[in-house]
């Protein structure tokens, strides 16, 4: 009685001619005829915009947007006809024989992975799904184009020491600098969190110093958001866009380049790191502000930014760190994690980098950069 009731189904939400070609393998075989027919039309014509997603009206929406319904939609294309966006169609056809069935259970499980929406994992280890936000919105977020004069001219005083520092910076290629540099640049987390645990004499992270992990990440997020307006404007180019040279991170090249230098985002939120630690951990705030503007040199020694666009991070990163203080859920995680930072010291746990190499590899710095 089902399997009669399902064929009734199939026939009626299914496309005519795949009813003409009938089911089992033969079914298969066309549908697979007709996706490389398909495909190979969609690479002479590109679309901006996933096929489906532009059948449901109301304009073009994202790939990223149209992916998380259609990714198995467009996974098992290859074995079932893909004339229709309709899910019902889609649904039934995928029963025609037990093996469709199955691979496509199994292409299900492997694409969960097609949404790309942030998440934040809590103390506990869970995915907690919930995106991670800055404290500030809006005007509040320092405008970094009315903060920042022009970048050097060519020529120019502030140019030619930009050049006399890139040049110092150079020299320090596959040196133990340079691989601090590397490891500097990594600002995503969990890793983030421990880029000044060395200079605060207490590791950091979400189940040991859980406030103090997300203050760091929200704050990250609000000194990087300070920079923008400015890079935007200028779009000017990097260092070793301009001497070819190679840097820290070559993976993260191409995207630097669509990137403007000026001023320098990683520093701004190393400097915003220190000013706020150091407010913290008073006793600490000698070598955090040293490890902050250890920080914004990395970028120097990495060829990634100029020594002016250090300067202007610096700049903006101490801006920003001003608005945070007039918005009362940092205050409050401010208070918090001071609190929480004199508990963690208590614990006297092992620190998870090498702090006696960090300590040397930052004793070698740029002469005219300090």
């Amino acid at each position: 009685m089902f399997a009669a009731a399902l064929q009734k189904a199939r026939a009626a939400f299914a496309p005519p001619l795949w009813r003409s070609q009938g089911g089992g393998w033969e079914g298969v075989r066309f549908a697979r005829m007709r996706s490389t027919t398909a495909q190979n039309s969609r690479q002479k014509h590109p679309s901006p915009t996933l096929p489906c997603a532009a059948r449901k009206g109301g304009g073009d929406i994202s790939a990223r947007q149209a992916a998380r319904p259609l990714c198995l939609l467009m996974a098992v294309g290859a074995m079932m006809p893909a004339r229709s966006c309709n899910p019902v169609v889609v649904a039934m056809s995928l029963f025609d024989s037990p093996l469709r069935f199955g691979a496509a259970l199994v292409l299900g499980a492997a694409l969960s992975a097609c949404s790309s929406t942030p998440t934040h994992t809590s103390s506990t280890g869970k995915d907690t799904g919930t995106p991670v936000t800055g404290y500030l919105v809006g005007a509040a977020i320092p405008d970094s184009l009315a903060l920042s004069p022009a970048p050097p001219a060519p020529d120019s005083v502030a140019a030619q020491l930009d050049e006399a520092v890139a040049r110092q910076a150079l020299s320090m290629r596959d040196s133990a600098r340079f691989v601090q540099a590397h490891a500097d640049a990594d600002l995503s987390f969990p890793a983030g969190a421990d880029q000044f645990s060395c200079a605060l004499g207490v590791a950091v992270s979400a189940k040991t110093t859980p406030v103090l992990y997300r203050l760091l990440e929200r704050s990250r997020i609000d000194a990087s958001a300070a920079t923008k307006a400015a890079k935007n404007h200028y779009q000017r180019p990097r260092p070793f866009m301009v001497n070819n040279a190679p840097t820290c991170t070559p993976d993260d090249e191409e995207g630097l380049r669509k990137s403007g230098s000026y001023p320098s985002g990683h520093t701004s939120i190393g400097w915003a790191w220190a000013l706020i630690l150091s407010e913290i951990d008073p006793d600490h705030a000698t070598a955090l502000i040293e490890r902050g503007r250890n920080y914004g040199h990395s970028r120097l020694v990495c060829n990634v930014h100029w020594y002016s666009d250090v300067q202007q991070g610096q700049f903006m990163g101490a801006a920003t760190v001003a608005r945070l203080h007039d918005t009362p859920g940092f205050v409050a995680d401010l208070a918090k994690a001071r609190a929480e930072l004199s508990h963690a010291r208590t614990l006297n746990l092992p620190m998870p980098r090498d702090c006696a190499g960090e300590t040397a590899a930052l004793t070698s710095d740029i002469p005219e950069a300090r």
